[in-house]
């Protein structure tokens, strides 16, 4: 891999799950951890990322969505059909934002349900789908990640109730706490949990552990995790012994 193209990817992992660590990273790369920290330290001279102790932040671009969904493609699409395949005809699905919420979608097609959306990119997806009723929540949008969040969109949530939330994360702790480096989006985030019966978080092996700095939820909040076999088992353990229900995609 050219130095460039490493770069780009490092860029790339960070935009997806939040931060990264010079370890995680060069682990994920094949390269070595010197290597990492003058990718790092250039990325930073550039203004691509923000340098931190032990690793590195994102820094919001144009157009991040397009990036995010190129990392861990084909993993997210196995995930997401996974979970398309719990709803029944004539529910009602709430889908976060993120590119794994907008493959839930795609495999949404076709099939009798409401969707109910803040993710702009869902929109897209689903409106010419005659078949699927779709309502997109209001609020202020944040063109980067193709978003809709604030006050409007928390409004919106309280005067709805869904069967189904599939939900994002930058990554779960140790101990099955889900967290988010995106505070604007939390307070969205807790509100779409009090708004559905069954709470799915996906998330792939990345993400455990992965990064956040605000929790979103206890692990006993959710009903269910659809997630990697290779994803970390004592977390998996965790999330079990929470009675969260763990499918592996």
């Amino acid at each position: 891999m050219l130095p460039k193209q490493r770069q780009d990817r490092i860029v790339r992992e960070l935009r997806a799950d939040g931060a990264g660590g010079v370890k995680v990273l060069a682990a994920k790369l094949g390269v070595s951890e010197a290597t990492i920290r003058r990718d790092l330290e250039q990325l930073h001279a550039e203004g691509r990322l923000t340098r931190v102790y032990g690793g590195a932040l994102p820094v919001d671009g144009d157009e991040p969505f397009a990036d995010v969904a190129a990392v861990h493609a084909e993993e997210k699409d196995r995930i997401a059909r996974r979970a398309a395949e719990l709803v029944c005809d004539g529910e009602s699905v709430l889908l976060d934002i993120g590119t794994t919420a907008l493959r839930v979608a795609q495999h949404l097609h076709g099939r009798s349900l409401t969707v109910v959306t803040s993710n702009l990119a869902v929109l897209e997806e689903l409106q010419s789908d005659e078949q699927i009723e779709l309502i997109v929540l209001g609020g202020f949008v944040r063109r980067t990640y193709r978003s809709l969040v604030g006050y409007l969109t928390e409004e919106s949530l309280r005067q709805i109730h869904v069967d189904w939330l599939f939900l994002g994360t930058s990554g779960v702790r140790p101990d099955g706490r889900v967290m988010d480096s995106t505070m604007i989006e939390v307070p969205v985030k807790r509100a779409m949990i009090r708004a559905a019966d069954r709470v799915v978080l996906l998330a792939d092996r990345t993400k455990f552990p992965g990064h956040g700095v605000a929790r979103v939820c206890e692990p006993g909040e959710l009903s269910m995790v659809v997630t990697e076999p290779e994803a970390d088992e004592s977390t998996r353990a965790q999330l079990t012994e929470a009675g969260v229900e763990v499918v592996l995609a």
